[in-house]
Parts: C-alpha cells; structure tokens; sequence
C-alpha cells in the first residue's frame, strides 16, 4: 500500500515518466520542508493553470498586483518543491522579476525533466534571461534528448526557443540541432504510424470516413525538413514577461 501511495504521490507530482540521463547525478534544488497549504493557495493555485494562457489574460494582471512581494526566497520555495505546478510559477516568477542567479536551478530542473507540463516555462525563462549560460542549459538539453525518441518532452518547445533567439541574434543554434530533430522524428515516425492506423480504426469505426480523413492529414507531415516550426508562442510570451519585468506598481 505505502508503494501505492508513493506511486499515486509522484504521478500528481507530474513524475508520469521515469527515465535514466546523464544528468542523475546534477544538483537538484530541494525543500527541507513541504510548502504549507497557504502558501500554495496564494502562490501556486491562482496561476499555474493561467500562465501562457491566450483564451483570458487576467493573469497577467494578477501578475502584476503581487509582483512587488514576489522574492528569491518566494521563487526558491516554489522551485525546491517536487511538483510541476509549483516549479512552472517558480520558474515564470523567476523570469518576471529577473532572478538571473536561478538560471542553474532553472537550468538544471530542465535538463532532469523529473516532472511533465513545465519544460516549456522553463526554455521559456531560460529564453527570456538570453545569457550565455541559460542558452548553454538549452543546448545541453537537445545534445541529449533529440537522442531519445521515446521521450516524449519538451524538444520541440525548446526547438522553437532557439529558433526564436537566433531570430533576434542571427546565431545558428538552431541550425546546429535540425539534422537530429530530423532524425529522432524519423526514429518516431514507425511507432506513431502505428498508433496512428490504430485510432484511424477507432474513428472509422464511429464515423465512416472520419479515419481515412485522419490519416491524409497525417501525410502531409514533411519528416524529411523537419515539421514546421514557429516562434509565435516565444515572440509572445517574452513579450509579456519583458512588460511584466519593467511593470512597477
């Protein structure tokens, strides 16, 4: 039973996918204590699903009306704790107020990739703080895992991260990961055409037609240059994040 509930603890936590890296043995930034229920009903519940969101940008002005109590310590309180939602408000926190002295934290946090849903906030701040080291933890990231086709994480967003900076700096790391993006959605392609024809059945099934139609939308994926990337999501929210850095109240 104690296995059990240690199981059910770590899924909540956003630990769905355990794996083996390199990075095991990297610093990993821990509470002493667990976070206490008031502070996560003011720190964490108000905004982890909100963050990013395009449908209500209301949180951009809760944001705004708490940013002057937003500390380091604040910041290290959510990040030390095991938990995606706590590290995602951590992590945007960080960038909001500039806490470059986080990077390694952030950076680290990134390339563990002990729990889902916040990969993308971290390339996110990473991006946002656009110094040498946290394009460095970028990097790092995809040397290793556009090497792991059964991981389905954050590549992409961390792609498009770079494609966005060298947009802005006219550098090429981008182009230095392309011809491993390529490859690992190659590596990919076998298994998700599998799963693909199996739910083409499932909806044939429901609908007549519905599956063949699936599957030509699937066929116009060009694997060979790579998909197709946009810097839209980081041309946005870093523009967001600079407001909210220069926001006084």
């Amino acid at each position: 039973m104690d296995d059990l509930n240690k199981m059910a603890k770590l899924h909540s936590a956003g630990a769905s996918v355990r794996h083996d890296s390199p990075f095991a043995d990297l610093p990993t930034h821990k509470n002493e204590t667990e976070l206490s229920a008031d502070f996560i009903k003011k720190w964490v519940a108000p905004f982890y699903m909100e963050i990013g969101s395009y449908s209500d940008t209301g949180w951009i002005d809760a944001i705004k009306e708490i940013k002057d109590g937003i500390t380091m310590d604040i910041c290290l309180s959510l990040l030390g704790d095991f938990n995606w939602r706590t590290r995602l408000v951590g992590a945007y926190f960080a960038a909001v107020k500039n806490y470059q002295e986080l990077i390694d934290i952030i950076g680290n946090h990134l390339l563990k990739s002990e729990v889902c849903c916040v990969g993308h906030i971290y390339a996110l701040a990473l991006t946002f703080f656009k110094t040498d080291k946290s394009i460095g933890f970028l990097n790092q990231y995809l040397d290793y895992y556009l090497t792991t086709p059964n991981l389905y994480f954050d590549q992409r967003s961390v792609m498009e991260s770079l494609l966005y900076l060298d947009t802005i700096d006219k550098s090429e790391n981008f182009k230095r990961h392309l011809e491993n993006w390529i490859l690992l959605e190659q590596k990919r392609k076998p298994f998700e055409n599998q799963n693909a024809l199996a739910l083409a059945k499932l909806l044939e099934q429901q609908e007549e037609g519905v599956g063949e139609d699936y599957l030509q939308s699937l066929s116009s994926f060009d694997y060979d240059k790579g998909g197709t990337f946009s810097i839209d999501y980081f041309a946005e929210q870093i523009t967001i994040l600079k407001n909210l850095n220069q926001y006084n109240c």
